[in-house]
């Protein structure tokens, strides 16, 4: 049992990942900075995962739920930012432009981020991309605590 869920969690990891890769060079949505930020750790578990399969160790498999509760935290954190409940990075958000000068704005201008954090480019059921990475992957979470709980 522990290995067939150790195989859905990075799985899963795997599946998010193709689906990024897949609206990135298929979908023609470019990432920001947080986006690239939650792919690492998917990348990770998926790597944990096959290493697991083959030893299972359980600290390969807590670190597996670690990867995955990290993407969950960092997808939250850039869903908050995209709903504006909260300020993101300075390199990946626009700033106000309230009492600037007009050298001040350009320099603003000249030196905004390509894509930013804090613009939603597509959603389902007004759940960003970063709102589902951030749900499944705490799903993912989860299932990977269930594998390190499980009897061999």
């Amino acid at each position: 049992m522990r290995r067939i869920l150790v195989l859905i969690a990075a799985g899963g990891s795997a599946a998010l990942l193709l689906a990024a890769f897949g609206s990135q060079y298929l979908g023609g949505l470019a990432p920001c900075k947080l986006c690239l930020w939650q792919r690492w750790p998917h990348g990770a578990a998926v790597v944990i995962g096959v290493l697991a399969f083959f030893v299972p160790a359980p600290a390969l498999i807590w670190l597996g739920a670690l990867a995955a509760a990290t993407t969950s935290g960092v997808g939250f954190y850039h869903a908050g930012v995209e709903q504006g409940w909260w300020e993101g990075p300075t390199t990946c958000t626009s700033g106000p432009i309230g009492g600037l000068s007009s050298e001040q704005l350009m320099e603003q201008i000249m030196n905004a981020p390509l894509v930013r954090c804090d613009d939603i480019p597509w959603e389902l059921f007004n759940i960003s991309m970063a709102g589902w990475n951030a749900l499944i992957s705490l799903a993912l979470a989860l299932i990977w605590v269930a594998a390190a709980r499980a009897k061999s």
